[in-house]
């Protein structure tokens, strides 16, 4: 077999020799003009038109040097242009060794006064094909490399809502640029999307190159995207290797997806600037600085494409970073919020349609923490994992007023509704940073401590707590508050007229539970209480997430006597945006009495285990658990 193989390999190399000695046989080379032009019709159905003179020498390494001009190629019938190639000026080299094989591979073009256009079809046709159904992928020219004087080149995939066109012309030396350079302007549609480009680079263009990487810089705009990038690419037409150093800028990453095929959250405006290194399946985006709305954020971010799905993993951290920034990154939506009639509970539906078109694996620390009008933190860690549609939190942690946030949120997104679950630990967080007023930042700092345990489906928060269950708990251990405010939750008439006319008063909060069951989006008090030194006050009642109303009773008793004072439970009742305060009058004679219930077991009992765990030896709430613990 390997005589029988190397007999056929002589016997074809022998053929090629011996039509080559023909043909540099032939007195005049334009002879050989008509039978070109009728073999390639024969083979593509296509016209091939050689105007000008032929010649053909000989060069090394083994190859065919042909030049030729006035040349055009015909394009087939559905293409929207006559031609595909007219060309000024051709010469370019043929290798003989792949000829052998019946593979026609091209060294080296060069163009001069060029116009190329390049088609693909609806159907999926590409008119660079030479096969008559333009449908054969082996039937083209192999071109390794080529350079081009002045040309222009046109791309079109209707299909693909793509249209470019380009002018590429060789730098003249008087143009104080580097000589024997290229200089290229692009515009048009790329993927829907209008782009106008404009760059530089070698003189000749190693479409498939796998050694020698080209160097090239290019500016310009895709919709609302900015980018420019200058360094070296490898295989041009199909990159083998990318070594480029970029900046990037625009409305929002989201806006990434159809240019790249990579799924980035929806955000607000962006810029950025790094390496961008490319091996085999494996982009990388490393040492990278930028700003994502109001935050910073630097770091190494890479997505593997060679999976069944993508996979982005990133280490990211921020010096300054905006939650508002933060929201889109688990699936925000860019929808405009609904009017719910007065809700207030956060009603943005999460955009979950691209968590299964890729998996990612984020970890990101960021030092202060920008959040208007909420809980003061900062120092976030927390690791952010998409696996098959399903999204983590895990760790979350904060430093919050002073204390700590920690603990897990896992959003389920493969089937709709989302199901959510939040699992949440605040440890000895401080009142007076959570409360900043002045008045309190002179007095005894309290601190706070709970549970967040909850569960439920929905594909925005408001949907997820409307029908959620579980429980939350919260201890305050010291602190304090108004005492007017307390004086007229007690209803003690002569107080409250005293502190309008001489000013309030700071008084000491010693203890305050909350604990709360939840069941179908609906909160049940099993423990309400806030005791402090003027008052005492036990509460009971529901909380309707779904319907955003409140239902509750509290019922002050006074720890010192009063001489005017109406004792009477006080409803909190409407919905969360505007409740209704008032007092129980069928009650106000009874002076209190209704809360017996409340009285007899004290509520914090229930919360035992939190308040142990995280007050001091000596706190107030310690003390009230000791003396319920003693009562019968």
């Amino acid at each position: 077999m390997a005589r029988r193989a190397l007999k056929w390999f002589a016997i074809s190399f022998a053929v090629v020799v011996a039509a080559v000695l023909i043909l540099f046989a032939l007195p005049n080379w334009n002879a050989l003009r008509d039978p070109i032009e009728r073999l390639v019709a024969e083979k593509t159905g296509r016209e091939l038109r050689i105007g000008g003179d032929l010649k053909v020498r000989l060069a090394w390494p083994p190859a065919i040097r042909i030049g030729a001009a006035d040349v055009s190629f015909a394009n087939p019938s559905w293409a929207a242009q006559k031609n595909m190639l007219d060309i000024g000026q051709v010469a370019f080299h043929v290798e003989l060794v792949p000829l052998l094989g019946g593979d026609l591979v091209f060294a080296d073009v060069r163009l001069d006064r060029a116009e190329v256009d390049l088609e693909k079809s609806a159907d999926g046709r590409k008119n660079w094909l030479l096969d008559r159904e333009q449908r054969d992928e082996e039937a083209r020219v192999v071109v390794k490399h080529v350079s081009v004087s002045d040309g222009r080149v046109a791309y079109s995939d209707p299909a693909a809502e793509t249209s470019l066109r380009a002018r590429v012309a060789t730098v003249r030396p008087d143009a104080g640029e580097t000589t024997g350079g290229l200089r290229f302007d692009v515009e048009g549609r790329y993927k829907g999307e209008p782009i106008v480009a404009r760059g530089s680079g070698e003189s000749v263009l190693g479409l498939r190159e796998q050694q020698e990487p080209y160097r090239l810089a290019v500016a310009g705009r895709v919709g609302q995207t900015r980018a420019s990038a200058a360094g070296r690419i490898t295989n041009l037409l199909k990159p083998s290797a990318v070594d480029l150093q970029i900046k990037v800028a625009g409305a929002s990453l989201g806006h990434l997806y159809p240019l790249i095929g990579t799924v980035f959250p929806r955000t607000p405006p962006y810029e950025t600037a790094g390496r961008l290194i490319h091996r085999g399946s494996l982009w990388r985006y490393e040492n990278f600085r930028g700003r994502v709305g109001k935050s910073d954020v630097a770091g190494t971010l890479q997505v593997d494409r060679a999976g069944e799905r993508p996979v982005l993993a990133a280490t990211l951290r921020s010096d300054k970073l905006d939650l508002g920034d933060l929201g889109p990154v688990i699936g925000g939506s860019d929808e405009p919020v609904v009017d719910r009639a007065g809700g207030v509970l956060p009603d943005r539906p999460f955009s979950t349609e691209r968590w299964r078109r890729m998996d990612a694996d984020v970890r990101l620390t960021a030092g202060a923490i920008a959040r208007p009008d909420a809980l003061p933190i900062d120092n976030l860690t927390t690791r952010l994992r998409l696996d098959n549609g399903v999204l983590t939190l895990d760790p979350l942690k904060f430093d919050a007023a002073g204390g700590t946030l920690a603990g897990t949120i896992r959003l389920d997104g493969r089937q709709g509704p989302i199901e959510a679950a939040v699992d949440l630990e605040a440890r000895k967080m401080q009142l007076a940073r959570l409360f900043p007023d002045a008045r309190i930042k002179k007095a005894r700092v309290g601190r706070v401590s709970g549970d967040f345990d909850l569960a439920g489906k929905g594909d925005s928060v408001a949907e997820m707590l409307r029908n959620a269950d579980g429980k939350l708990a919260l201890v305050v251990d010291g602190g304090t508050v108004s005492r007017f405010m307390m004086e007229a939750v007690g209803l003690h008439l002569l107080e409250m007229l005293k502190l309008t006319l001489t000013g309030d008063e700071i008084i000491t909060i010693d203890c305050g539970v909350a604990d709360f069951g939840v069941k179908d989006g609906v909160m049940e008090a099993r423990s309400l209480v806030l005791d402090t030194d003027v008052v005492r006050i036990d509460g009971r009642g529901t909380v309707d997430l779904g319907e955003e109303r409140l239902d509750l009773e509290i019922v002050p008793r006074s720890k010192k006597l009063r001489v005017a004072s109406l004792r009477t439970p006080i409803h909190i009742e409407g919905r969360f945006a505007k409740p209704d305060i008032g007092l129980d009058k069928g009650k106000l004679a009874l002076r209190g009495l209704g809360a017996l219930a409340l009285g007899i077991v004290n509520p914090a009992l229930a919360l035992a285990p939190l308040i142990e765990a995280n007050t001091a030896e000596d706190s107030a709430c310690r003390r009230l658990i000791a003396e319920a613990r003693q009562s019968p």
